[in-house]
């Protein structure tokens, strides 16, 4: 539980705090670590696997803990409920090459609807998060009535409705699974639990039954959430065990332990008896709270022009090329690292990240600047992704960087279709890649419009978003394929 709730904080947080003390949470996750080439977290966790178990399926992935909490409340309802169960190896690594095959093939996005931490991210990011937030919100109005502004209120917005709706598939499909039969999406979908369960046969601790003092009452069986314990035979399949421990909270004759599988003389009929038992019993703590993830989203209320006039809110406009995060380096990059786990998109502090509705790139990050403006001086996405599709960035190094550049729309300006003075764009230019000259070369005193110098700009955005044409900006952001340094 405290694993699964400093996870799901990193999702909710949206100060920086979380990440700050708490970010290797999501860098040390089985996906992200193999994508990142983080060899080092990798071999930490075959080795967690090969000495314990599965603990990194039943402590450290959320999703496998979102599973344990909707099976112990289905538990509450109906006790001794679960029943061993065959594997399904067919199914398990048909999941398996499925899953590699779209990650080779370079559909990273789509695979990830299968990974585990990336699927508990799009719940948290696009269920739990705005509830979050609107409780924020609520406190940050109370505070206001007693003149403290200790907290202060941020946008709710519907990212994605593409997303969104895939989250809430996401949590029912894993909802109803739990519900009915515990791990059952962690031993036959999940290809991090296939991988780590074929190591999981040769661990040097696990559950092991003595047959001396087991009178095959099954009701290990009964409450194994993984159906992997064959209580007739005394034989528990490794490969499924998630090393939960309540086999051995609920035996009453002590004929279950957690120790090295001794490969000495067994009892026939038996599966690798230990001579020696080991009485000490181990209980995970587990959880007690429902989690309801069940209020949609909804977009912020419209602002308004001095409390009198309704501002026509922003389109999006059509981008001939997407505009990647700062530290992906290219488009190709993101799209091959990408998990779509949206914790970039959740740590954003300026909503100028939302998932990709295109099908190349579908709920990977994008840039656009409806609600706000990519600052120089902000890196939180490069330095939260787990990945290492965006790579950290130093403050310096993100202001010299071009991830786009602005594009004018003449038939947009507010100088030439109200005739009246702007320059918006040019006095928020960061970079001063926008320079205002007049409309007419032959009338110094004729009303000036923006020139862009390409070679300057950046692509943050603060231009496109300070644009005060609506509903289409007189100047928007183009993107790049490759980033450069300016």
């Amino acid at each position: 539980m405290l694993f699964f709730t400093l996870i799901t904080w990193l999702f909710l947080d949206f100060t920086g705090t979380a990440h700050a003390w708490f970010g290797w949470l999501a860098k040390i996750q089985f996906l992200p670590a193999v994508l990142a080439l983080n060899v080092g977290v990798v071999l930490v966790l075959v080795a967690l696997t090969l000495l314990f178990g599965r603990v990194y399926c039943s402590v450290i992935c959320p999703l496998g803990v979102l599973q344990d909490l909707f099976s112990r409340v289905a538990g509450r309802r109906k006790k001794n409920r679960f029943r061993y169960t065959p594997a399904l190896p067919v199914l398990r690594y048909g999941m398996l090459l499925v899953f590699v095959g779209l990650l080779v093939a370079g559909f990273t996005a789509v695979a990830a609807l299968l990974a585990p931490y990336s699927a508990y991210g799009r719940i948290a990011a696009n269920l739990l998060a705005p509830l979050y937030r609107w409780g924020n919100n609520g406190l940050a109005l109370l505070a206001e009535g007693i003149d403290s502004y200790a907290v202060y209120s941020v946008d709710v917005w519907l990212k994605s409705l593409p997303v969104f709706i895939v989250a809430v598939v996401t949590l029912a499909v894993i909802a109803t699974l739990a519900w009915r039969g515990g791990r059952t999406y962690c031993n036959t979908v999940c290809p991090v639990g296939t991988v780590l369960g074929v190591l999981s046969r040769y661990a040097w601790f696990r559950p092991v039954i003595d047959a001396t003092k087991c009178n095959a009452c099954g009701l290990c069986a009964r409450n194994c959430k993984a159906s992997c314990i064959d209580a007739v035979n005394h034989r528990i399949d490794y490969s499924r065990c998630v090393v939960c421990m309540n086999c051995m909270d609920k035996c009453r004759r002590g004929a279950l332990s957690y120790a090295h599988a001794s490969r000495k003389k067994a009892v026939p009929g038996t599966d690798e008896v230990p001579e020696q038992v080991d009485k000490g019993r181990r209980s995970f703590l587990t959880a007690t709270a429902v989690l309801t993830a069940t209020a949609a989203l909804k977009a912020q209320e419209k602002k308004v022009d001095g409390g009198l006039a309704v501002i026509e809110d922003k389109k999006i406009p059509e981008r001939a090329t997407p505009i990647a995060p700062p530290g992906a380096g290219s488009a190709r990059h993101l799209a091959q690292h990408c998990t779509a786990c949206q914790l970039c998109v959740s740590a954003c502090p300026n909503d100028v990240l939302h998932p990709s509705a295109r099908l190349s790139t579908w709920m990977q990050p994008e840039m656009s600047y409806e609600r706000g403006y990519c600052r120089s001086e902000c890196t939180r996405c490069s330095n939260v992704c787990p990945t290492g599709a965006l790579r950290p960035l130093t403050v310096a190094d993100k202001s010299a960087l071009q991830i786009g550049h602005a594009v004018w729309i003449r038939k947009n300006c507010v100088p030439l279709t109200d005739g009246v003075a702007c320059g918006n764009c040019a006095r928020h230019c960061p970079t001063g890649a926008i320079q205002m000259v007049p409309s007419d070369p032959n009338r110094p005193d004729s009303v000036k419009i923006p020139v862009v110098n390409t070679e300057r700009c950046i692509g943050c955005g603060a231009c496109e978003h300070l644009c005060p044409a609506r509903p289409f900006s007189a100047i928007y952001v183009e993107g790049h394929e490759v980033h450069r340094t300016v």
